[in-house]
């Protein structure tokens, strides 16, 4: 593969061959041809600008939302790091973030700043690109409520900004999904004043809810499915029979049936094949379609 000895010359760290597992909240998958884990803002540019187009390209985050399939990753996997996690209050109740900022940390910086409305982040595992791109959220707060644009970065290295109406956002989806792939780079956020302890409270109350009802100590991906509309996920996968159910090295957790763990030894055509297992039983015996939530990429091993 020629590309792979003319990669561009950076200075962040370009990994060839790289195992995936590690960068994942699952611990499984194959390897990337190239991980590029790049230095800063101008670094990422330079790299796509001098990359040769035809090879595919993705960025990924702290990897609690992806599935990586066994076979690996063609072309160059990004791993967004510490050039891309700053926190900045702009005042107005507004609060930048970068892309590899934990979605937890922003919850954090907002609630000392005194800006209300983003406490739902603590909740959310990942970081900012991904929250940015799927509309994610929890406990009855999305994304869309809070962000309010968005710089991101194509394929060709150039860079635009992007408002909360270019984006389109719907339940779990963005425009971001559709078309050509791009980076996000960081976004804006706003939210209302408050008082720091108040909101401080509130965290505390869902990071408290989250530990009992969730397996958040696992190796797991957060929610396996999307909730169809008028359902819940969790209790359509319950009342299936798939709670606590092996198969493989995966499961359905025992505490929170949406949610797919890596029980031990799994490999990523157990955890996918269980979720297919799960989606097909369902709609035979309901009628309801599961949609995933979990990004999976990647080639089947």
């Amino acid at each position: 593969m020629t590309w792979k000895t003319q990669l561009p010359t950076v200075r962040g760290k370009l990994l060839i061959d790289e195992p995936l597992a590690p960068f994942t909240w699952f611990r499984v998958g194959g390897p990337a041809d190239v991980v590029f884990l790049p230095a800063d803002e101008q670094d990422l540019s330079d790299f796509l600008k001098s990359l040769d187009p035809s090879v595919p390209v993705m960025a990924i985050g702290v990897g609690s939302n992806l599935l990586v399939r066994d076979g690996g990753v063609d072309g160059v996997v990004i791993r967004l790091g510490k050039g891309f996690n700053g926190v900045e209050a702009l005042g107005d109740n507004r609060i930048k973030a970068g892309s590899a900022v934990p979605d937890a940390i922003l919850a954090r910086k907002a609630a000392e700043a005194g800006i209300a409305g983003l406490e739902f982040y603590v909740g959310v595992p990942g970081t900012i690109g991904g929250a940015v791109i799927m509309n994610a959220g929890c406990y009855g707060a999305e994304t869309v409520n809070v962000v309010k644009s968005v710089r991101v970065m194509d394929r060709a290295g150039v860079v635009r900004e992007l408002s909360v109406e270019d984006l389109h956002y719907t339940y779990r989806h963005s425009a971001l999904q559709d078309g050509e792939p791009v980076i996000v780079l960081d976004a804006i956020f706003e939210g209302t004043p408050d008082e720091p302890e108040a909101i401080k409270a509130r965290m505390a109350e869902i990071t408290a809810r989250r530990e009992t009802t969730q397996p958040i100590r696992e190796k797991t991906g957060g929610s396996t499915f999307k909730n169809p509309p008028g359902h819940s996920s969790w209790k359509l996968v319950d009342e299936a029979g798939w709670r606590g159910k092996p198969f493989g090295g995966a499961m359905f957790s025992p505490l929170h049936c949406n949610f797919l763990i890596n029980a031990g030894e799994a490999t990523a055509a157990d955890l996918e094949g269980l979720g297919e297992a799960v989606r097909a039983d369902v709609l035979a015996k309901t009628g309801v379609q599961l949609d995933w939530e979990i990004k999976r990429i990647g080639r089947a091993g």
